[in-house]
């Protein structure tokens, strides 16, 4: 059994670069406290701990005796379901990554699939909006349903609609929310279903004080 050691390796180091790189710009610019910096150990070394595992086991199953080929044919057989391939996929990709923001909604602190929005300018892609590294708010409600003003200064406001089931690796199909509050990084701090509940803590504690 093959399995990309290397490329789980480098993604999760550029997934670490991106982690730190938002956060310690903010921190250098005044925008937020070094406190924001402890949760890039608290986030990030869970994750290298989950690489490490999955890389021993990989190099387990290179083993060429009878009882390491006996177990990669179990592996293999479990592969051919859709359930475990899929499971493993999303380790393998790093997409399966959940990080403990809160409660709440199984978007929380996952990465945002790409869905294609459409909004009043035309289609667009979700993951443009992170091309210039800014924390995006996503309103898929009602447009003004939202109030983030104070924070318009840092937190770009897009309102879009979005016809289809939400579909998460590892997870499958989730409920849809009227917003998210979507970090730099692409990973979801915020999911309203129509209330403002915590948004407000939530900014302030990922992307500092209103001005």
């Amino acid at each position: 059994m093959h399995s990309p050691v290397g490329g789980q390796g480098l993604n999760t180091g550029v997934q670490d670069a991106v982690n730190l790189g938002w956060k310690l710009a903010q921190v250098v610019k005044g925008t937020s406290p070094e406190a924001l910096l402890d949760t890039y150990h608290a986030e990030r070394h869970p994750v290298a701990a989950r690489v490490l595992r999955m890389t021993m086991a990989q190099v387990a199953l290179q083993r060429t005796d009878d009882r390491t080929e006996a177990l990669r044919n179990v592996v293999t057989e479990l592969l051919g379901m859709e359930e475990p391939r899929k499971r493993i996929a999303a380790e393998m990709s790093g997409l399966a990554i959940h990080y403990e923001v809160g409660e709440g909604h199984p978007l929380l602190g996952r990465r945002i699939p790409d869905l294609d929005l459409t909004t009043p300018d035309g289609p667009l892609r979700l993951f443009t909006l992170l091309q210039d590294a800014r924390p995006v708010f996503l309103n898929l409600d009602a447009p003004g349903r939202f109030d983030i003003a104070p924070w318009s200064d840092r937190i770009k406001l897009v309102d879009a609609g979005y016809d289809g089931a939400w579909e998460l690796p590892a997870l499958g199909l989730v409920s849809a929310p009227a917003a998210v509050l979507i970090r730099p990084d692409g990973y979801v701090a915020w999911v309203g279903d129509g209330t403002q509940e915590g948004l407000q803590e939530a900014m302030n504690s990922w992307f500092g004080p209103p001005s």
